[in-house]
C-alpha cells in the first residue's frame, strides 16, 4: 500500500499552498503542478493475469501498440478492415471518411447501406445461434425472463410492423418512455429496423422533461407504460406521460406496455393503445424487412442537459456508432462467447444505448438487463444478481461503488461471485479508494478492471485500458481506444508535456463521434460547446495529464477550479483529502463568491454510517483538509447531506452545486436529467 498523499494524489490531488506555486505553469482548471508529479508516481500497478492475456483479443501492449499506429497512419484503412470484419452492409462504401473540424462535418462510410437492427439480430439467428440467450431481464422484485435471439427478433419484428401500420417510418422520431423493462430494448430495435429515429427518455424524468424532449424532436408517437417499479416504488409512468402530451401536439399515438399489469390505467380514445394488443392483432405480420438505410442516417437522438435553457439532443447515425460500439465492447470487455455482460446503467443514458443494447446484441452476446437498484432489498442486490445468473462481465459506475463501500465489505463477502472475469467503471474517474476496493472485495485481487472514460457526445469509449494487454494504474483511463487520436494542451493550444496538466482534446474524428444536435443543420451549437475553444479540435470539457509512459488521468471538468486568495486550487484535490478522512464517503467541493477572498471553499459531504454532522465534525474535516493540502484549502462551509445530485450515469452535476453554493437556488437551470430530485430539494433546503 501507498501513503496517503500517494493515495490522494492518483484521483487528482495533491498539496499546494506551502511549499507550492501560488499560480503554477500547469494549465489544467482543476490540479496543482506538485499534484501532478505525485501522481504520475503512483506506485500501486496490477498486471494483467497471464492465463486472461493469453486468450484475450488483444494480447500485450505491443499487439495494441500495432494496432493503434495503423489506425493512426492509416485510419481509413483501418477502420474499412474493421467494418468488413465485424459488421453486415447491404452496401459497401464509395468512400471511408469525409470530414471538417473546422464546419464542423464529419461523414463515415459514405455510400454504405446497413441496418442496425439486422446487424443486432438477422445475423445471429443461423444454426444454434436462434436459441441462444439475448436478454436475461431481472425485475426489481426479482422474478427473471430470459429472450433468445430467435423470441427476441420475433418481438421485434412484430413491434416494428406496428410501428408501421401507425405510420411510422424512416427519418420519423418516436419518443421511448419506459423503466427498465425488455419493452424498451424491443422498441429501440423495431425503430432501427424500420429506420425511424428513437429517442429514449430515462423512466425516472418528470413530465416537463418529458414534454420538453417530444417537442423538440417533433416525435409523432410515444412508447410508454402503465407504470414502472423501482426500489420497490410504483412509478406512475402513464399519468406522467398524459400530463407531459397536453403540450406536445405532434404525438398522434401512444403506444402502453403493460409492467403493473392492470388495465385501470386512463386511456384516450383515439390516440392510447396496449402494447399487447397491438402486438397480437391479426394484420401484424412475425417478419418485417429491414430498411436498408445510409450509414449516415441517424439511429437516435440523445438528450443530454445543459446549464440553461433546453437540454441538447445529441444525434447519432448508424454505420460508424454501430461500428464502433461493435468494437469498443468487443475488445474492452474481451467478450467471448458464453459470456454473460452485466452493465447497471439505464437504457435512458449513453451508457445503456451503447453497452446494454447496440454493443453487446451486435456481438450476438447475452445481457443482463436489470429493472431496480443497487441496494434494494439490501446492499447485496447486486451481488445476488451476479451469482444468481453467473455474471461473467460486470460495467458500473464509481458511484454505485462508493456507495456499497459504505455499507460495509460483509455484504459482498456473502457471495461467492466466482463467475465473473472482468470489471468495469463508467460515468466519472475512478477514485483509487474506490478502485482497489472494487478490485480486493468484488474481484478478489485477481481480475482486470476497464476504467473506461467517454462521453453522451463520444458514441462510446475513447480512453481505456485493454484488459489483455495495459498495467492498471488506479486512478488512470490508460490508454486511447484505436482510432482515438487524444491530446492534451495549453489554453494556447500548444501540446502540454508530459506530467502537466492541460485540456483534453481529440484532433481526429472516430466512427462513434456525435454528428450534430437534433434541429441544427448549421451545427452552430456544436461548433460553439465542442469546436470553437481550439479549433480544429474536438475539446471534450475535461482536463487530464498523461504520465511518461503514455497513460491519461482524468483530472475533471475544466471548470472544476477555485480560485482562493490568487490560489488555484482543483476540487478534486479537496474533494479527495475529504474522501481520505475516515468519517467521509463521498464529498464534492465547488467555489462560491467572497468578499475577502474572491472564492471561498464549499464542500457537500456524505457521511460514512455512524458518524454525525455536527458542528464538531466540521471542524474536524475543515483540519484535516487544512493538514492534508494546505490552510488556504480549508473549506469555508461544509454541508452535510445524504446524497449528492447524480445523472443516472453517476455524474455529479457540480453546476449545480454550484448554483447552489453562490445561492442562486431559484435558477438551478435544467435538472432533468438528476436520478433522485430530492437530493437536490434537500441540498437547497439545507444550504448554509
Amino acid at each position: 500500500m501507498t501513503d496517503k498523499k500517494q493515495t490522494r494524489a492518483a484521483s487528482g490531488a495533491g498539496m499546494s499552498g506551502a511549499g507550492a506555486k501560488a499560480d503554477p505553469p500547469v494549465h489544467a482548471a482543476s490540479i496543482s503542478g506538485e499534484a501532478i508529479e505525485i501522481l504520475m508516481h503512483e506506485k500501486r500497478r496490477f498486471e494483467p493475469p497471464p492465463g486472461f492475456s493469453r486468450d484475450a483479443h488483444i494480447r500485450s501492449l505491443e499487439e495494441y501498440q500495432q494496432l493503434y499506429d495503423r489506425s493512426m497512419t492509416d485510419p481509413e484503412g483501418f477502420w474499412a478492415e474493421m467494418a468488413e470484419q465485424n459488421l453486415h452492409w447491404f452496401r459497401h462504401w464509395d468512400k471511408v471518411l469525409e470530414y471538417d473540424f473546422d464546419r464542423p462535418q464529419v461523414a463515415w462510410f459514405i455510400g454504405a447501406q446497413i441496418n442496425v437492427c439486422y446487424n443486432c439480430l438477422d445475423r445471429h439467428l443461423t444454426g444454434e445461434g436462434r436459441h441462444k440467450a439475448a436478454i436475461v431481464w431481472e425485475s426489481d422484485s426479482g422474478e427473471y425472463r430470459t429472450f433468445t435471439y430467435g423470441q427476441l427478433a420475433l418481438e421485434v419484428n412484430r413491434f416494428a410492423n406496428v410501428l408501421r401500420k401507425h405510420g411510422a417510418g424512416r427519418g420519423d422520431r418516436v419518443s421511448i418512455y419506459l423503466p427498465m423493462i425488455p419493452e424498451l430494448a424491443i422498441a429501440m430495435l423495431a425503430c432501427a429496423r424500420i429506420g425511424a429515429i428513437h429517442s429514449v427518455v430515462f423512466g425516472g424524468f418528470s413530465a416537463g422533461s418529458l414534454a420538453d424532449r417530444i417537442r423538440d424532436c417533433g416525435a409523432c408517437m410515444l412508447v410508454t407504460c402503465d407504470g414502472g417499479m423501482r426500489g420497490g416504488k410504483v412509478v406512475p409512468m402513464k399519468a406522467h406521460a398524459d400530463e407531459a402530451l397536453r403540450s406536445c401536439p405532434t404525438v398522434e399515438k401512444v403506444i402502453v406496455a403493460e409492467r403493473l399489469g392492470g388495465r385501470a390505467t386512463a386511456m384516450e380514445e383515439g390516440r392510447d393503445s396496449w402494447w399487447r394488443d397491438e402486438m397480437e392483432a391479426d394484420d401484424v405480420d412475425d417478419y418485417c424487412r429491414p430498411q436498408e438505410l445510409d450509414a449516415e442516417d441517424p439511429l437516435f437522438i440523445l438528450y443530454t442537459s445543459g446549464s440553461t435553457g433546453a437540454p441538447k439532443g445529441v444525434l447519432h447515425t448508424s454505420g460508424g456508432y454501430l461500428l464502433y460500439a461493435h468494437l469498443t465492447f468487443k475488445w474492452i470487455f474481451d467478450y467471448k462467447p458464453g459470456d454473460l455482460h452485466f452493465c447497471t446503467a439505464d437504457v435512458g443514458w449513453i451508457t445503456g444505448h451503447t453497452y446494454v443494447v447496440y454493443g453487446p446484441l451486435s456481438n450476438g452476446a447475452t445481457l443482463l438487463m436489470f429493472e431496480g437498484v443497487p441496494a434494494y432489498p439490501g446492499p447485496d442486490r447486486l451481488w445476488r444478481i451476479v451469482d444468481k445468473h453467473q455474471v461473467s462481465i460486470f460495467y458500473t459506475a464509481p458511484t454505485v461503488i462508493r456507495s456499497l463501500m459504505r455499507e460495509g465489505a460483509h455484504w459482498v463477502e456473502k457471495h461467492p461471485l466466482k463467475s465473473l472475469r472482468l470489471l468495469g467503471s463508467v460515468g466519472e474517474p475512478i477514485n483509487p479508494e474506490a478502485w482497489m476496493w472494487y478490485f480486493e472485495n468484488v474481484g478478489h485481487g485477481r481480475l482486470p478492471i476497464v476504467d473506461t472514460y467517454w462521453q453522451t457526445e463520444t458514441g462510446g469509449i475513447i480512453i481505456t485500458p485493454l484488459p489483455g494487454a495495459m498495467t492498471m494504474k488506479p486512478g488512470s483511463a490508460s490508454r486511447p481506444f484505436p482510432g482515438v487520436a487524444p491530446q492534451v494542451v495549453r489554453r494556447d493550444g500548444s501540446p502540454a508535456p508530459p506530467g502537466e496538466g492541460g485540456y483534453l482534446v481529440v484532433d481526429k474524428p472516430w466512427p462513434g463521434m456525435l454528428r450534430g444536435t437534433y434541429g441544427d443543420p448549421e451545427h452552430k451549437r456544436v461548433k460553439e460547446v465542442y469546436f470553437e475553444k481550439f479549433p480544429g479540435k474536438y475539446f471534450t470539457g475535461d482536463g487530464a495529464a498523461v504520465d511518461a509512459e503514455g497513460d491519461y488521468w482524468l483530472l475533471g471538468r475544466i471548470d472544476d477550479v477555485v480560485n482562493v486568495s490568487g490560489h488555484r486550487l482543483g476540487t478534486a484535490e479537496i474533494e479527495s483529502a475529504l474522501v481520505s478522512q475516515e468519517s467521509v464517503a463521498e464529498a464534492a467541493v465547488v467555489g462560491f463568491p467572497h468578499e475577502v477572498k474572491g472564492s471561498g471553499v464549499y464542500a457537500f459531504v456524505v457521511l460514512r454510517q455512524g458518524y454525525d454532522g455536527s458542528d464538531d465534525m466540521r471542524r474536524v474535516l475543515a483540519a484535516h483538509v487544512a493538514s492534508e493540502i494546505s490552510p488556504i484549502a480549508r473549506p469555508d462551509k461544509i454541508e452535510f447531506v445524504s446524497g449528492l445530485p447524480k445523472t443516472r450515469s453517476g455524474k455529479i452535476m457540480r453546476r449545480i452545486l454550484r448554483k447552489v453554493a453562490a445561492g442562486e437556488t431559484q435558477d438551478l437551470g435544467d435538472t432533468s436529467t438528476l436520478a433522485d430530485p430530492e437530493v437536490l430539494d434537500e441540498i437547497v433546503a439545507e444550504r448554509l
